[in-house]
């Protein structure tokens, strides 16, 4: 298997996994929707970006809104946002 591959694979076990969270939070949250920032905390995936030593310095949540999108193309989860705040549930 290729590197790109590897990565891939491990990109999807990844989104996988943070799916596998969501659903598992669905019950304690109204109607299964599941708080993104929840997901973030809970699973830490807030990350710097920006190379060490960059004036800019400060984590965000660039990884799970990619892995987040990854589950949304594949029709895994469903996304909805009211207000300032999104959610996720799986389907």
């Amino acid at each position: 298997m290729s590197h790109k591959e590897n990565i891939h694979t491990l990109f999807d076990d990844m989104a996988s996994e943070m799916a596998a969270f969501i659903k598992e939070s669905q019950g304690s949250f109204s109607e299964g929707w599941v708080p993104a920032t929840y997901i973030k905390d809970q699973l830490q995936l807030k990350k710097s970006a920006y190379p060490q030593g960059n004036k800019i310095d400060n984590e965000t949540g660039w990884l799970f809104a990619t892995l987040a999108r990854h589950l949304q193309d594949k029709e895994k989860v469903d996304f909805k946002k009211i207000g300032n705040r999104s959610f996720y549930k799986c389907k």
